[in-house]
């Protein structure tokens, strides 16, 4: 499999640094000698502590530079890209989470419509080499057919955050095609991992456990129609981009869309039992959580599974983190980080 590796004279620009992927992917690329831009609002949708302690890890690096900005403020973005010139745009920025864009509809506009036509404006008036940037498995609504491929119909999504991400695949092709802009658009489905988000379920769960709270499950208590999930572990999807970054689309097609997925759903009770057994192993004690079943949320929907083909035919790799090594590393990670033994 023929697939260009990372560059390290190559400056990428990596939007959303300080949050859980983008984290990651900076920390890799500064690993392997690049230069990286971050940016990031350090916005408080969920515990801000998270992303300082993510950033003073990023800190140490010679080639790092962190602007504290917004990508919805066009200026600010206009004179990174002036001021830095990148040659590989990330746009992992997003406001993310289904149920909060019911709450909050505002910040989701802002942010995953207005923001990512600034990167896409930025790009055009500073040519970079590739965009790749944040979609997500959401955009597949309640689509019936598993697995879920790249070729479905994706035009009934049932949330207003699944809407912007099938916006931004719109808009991105549309740049690309008028302005001749590479860009990759990044299914994720359901990232998981130590220092991921505080607001994803399997991390709620954990903070309930420890504050001696009952955890939320909705699925009405229905084991035989469980929803299911395919829970990708964080060193996978920063594998399947990685590969991605230097390998953009070439010939006569601009954009290019690539589920990231694990390829192997699980169901919601499964999950949680995994949970407890790596929680308990931890801590080195027995871990049972107190449940509360209730209907399924408005935007949630039953089932998302990817089909991974496209991916491993672009780049020669497939997600292979079980669900138990990773919530494994997950636990080991969170009592440590907030020293709960």
């Amino acid at each position: 499999m023929n697939y260009k590796t990372l560059d390290s004279s190559t400056t990428y620009l990596v939007t959303g640094a300080a949050g859980f992927i983008g984290y990651f992917l900076s920390r890799r690329l500064l690993e392997q000698g690049c230069r990286v831009i971050g940016v990031d609002n350090l916005n408080n949708y969920y515990d801000i502590n998270l992303k300082y302690a993510r950033l003073e890890q990023l800190e140490p690096y010679e080639k790092f530079s962190f602007i504290k900005g917004d990508i919805s403020d066009k200026e600010m973005l206009m004179n990174v890209f002036k001021e830095y010139k990148p040659n590989v745009v990330v746009n992992l920025a997003a406001q993310a989470g289904v149920r909060y864009s019911i709450e909050n509809p505002d910040v989701y506009i802002q942010s995953n419509i207005i923001g990512f036509y600034n990167i896409l404006e930025a790009c055009r008036n500073y040519p970079v080499d590739h965009l790749v940037y944040a979609s997500s498995s959401s955009v597949y609504g309640a689509n019936k057919k598993v697995p879920f491929e790249e070729t479905d119909f994706v035009d009934n999504p049932v949330s207003l955050y699944a809407s912007t991400k099938k916006s931004n695949e719109l808009m991105a092709y549309t740049y690309s095609h008028l302005y001749k802009i590479p860009a990759t658009g990044l299914r994720f489905f359901t990232v998981y991992g130590p220092m991921g988000r505080p607001d994803m379920a399997y991390f709620g769960f954990v903070d309930k456990y420890f504050a001696g709270e009952p955890i939320k499950i909705f699925n009405n208590g229905d084991l035989d129609n469980d929803q299911y999930r395919d829970f990708t572990y964080i060193d996978d999807i920063i594998e399947g981009v990685e590969r991605l970054l230097g390998n953009p689309p070439v010939g006569d097609v601009h954009h290019k869309i690539f589920n990231i997925g694990n390829s192997s759903p699980v169901k919601l009770m499964v999950f949680i039992k995994t949970l407890e057994n790596a929680l308990s192993k931890a801590l080195g004690r027995k871990v049972q959580f107190e449940k509360i079943f209730e209907p399924i949320k408005p935007g949630d929907v039953p089932a998302t599974y990817a089909s991974t083909e496209l991916l491993q035919k672009a780049v020669g790799f497939k997600p292979e983190t079980s669900i138990e090594e990773g919530l494994q590393k997950f636990a080991n990670w969170y009592v440590e980080f907030y020293k709960v033994k």
